[in-house]
């Protein structure tokens, strides 16, 4: 998925706010279960939300399906149990007082079929009152085929330009990232493929609820996403 920019991830979104996010994930976890101390992230990717987690939470894990990203990722965290799995299909045989799957990763499940199976592996993951955030990708109504977007990084080091324009199949949204790298040793040209499913928010709410779980919607989440905050009936 990342199989060319998993080394340029951090650089691409380095404008993220690794730290204020994790603050208010912290948030919303305590106010439901003031003593967490366990925590898995899925879809950890190069572990910049774990890291930060990690200062929060003494027993935290994660996995995620892109080998590429899971080597930055140990890396970081020596120390973090990080596992390569498929967040649709995962058995760590152990349960956390709070799962994540943050960034809109669940887009990547592709199919609601797969969305229920990811929600649910996540739930059988959670303690007994453990609390499930899931940070979606966009709906049908927001996604906007044909829109253009350039994102840049300026870095002593290295120049990236990364261009894209938005394109759509059937509910699937489709990102054809072409990326323009300059280092000292010249520049490089790639493409990567990206599809993630535009679910809405009736079938979030569904996989949820199939779960056996109940289910709150934070509209404005951690970027503006919005923000899935689900615990145990």
């Amino acid at each position: 998925m990342f199989d060319r920019s998993a080394e340029l991830y951090d650089l691409v979104y380095g404008f993220k706010d690794y730290a204020g996010e994790a603050d208010r994930l912290d948030e919303l976890i305590r106010e439901r279960l003031p003593h967490a101390r366990s925590l898995l992230d899925v879809a950890c990717g190069t572990g910049k939300h774990l890291a930060e987690l990690a200062d929060r939470y003494p027993d935290v894990a994660g996995l995620d399906l892109d080998e590429g990203l899971l080597a930055i990722a140990r890396e970081r965290l020596p120390h973090v149990p990080l596992h390569h799995r498929d967040m649709t299909a995962f058995n760590l045989g152990r349960r956390f007082d709070a799962v994540t799957c943050l960034f809109s990763a669940i887009g990547y499940t592709g199919t609601e079929a797969r969305l229920r199976t990811s929600i649910a592996a996540m739930a059988r993951h959670l303690e007994p009152g453990g609390v499930l955030l899931v940070e979606p990708w966009l709906d049908p109504q927001t996604w906007k085929p044909g829109h253009l977007h350039l994102l840049t990084v300026d870095d002593p080091e290295v120049k990236i330009a990364r261009a894209t324009v938005a394109g759509l199949e059937g509910t699937t949204s489709i990102l054809d990232f072409h990326y323009l790298v300059v280092t000292a040793a010249g520049v490089e040209h790639f493409t990567e493929h990206h599809e993630a499913a535009l679910f809405t928010r009736e079938q979030y709410v569904g996989a949820f609820e199939a779960a056996r779980l109940v289910v709150e919607h934070d509209e404005e989440g951690l970027i503006g996403r919005g923000l899935y905050v689900a615990g145990a009936r």
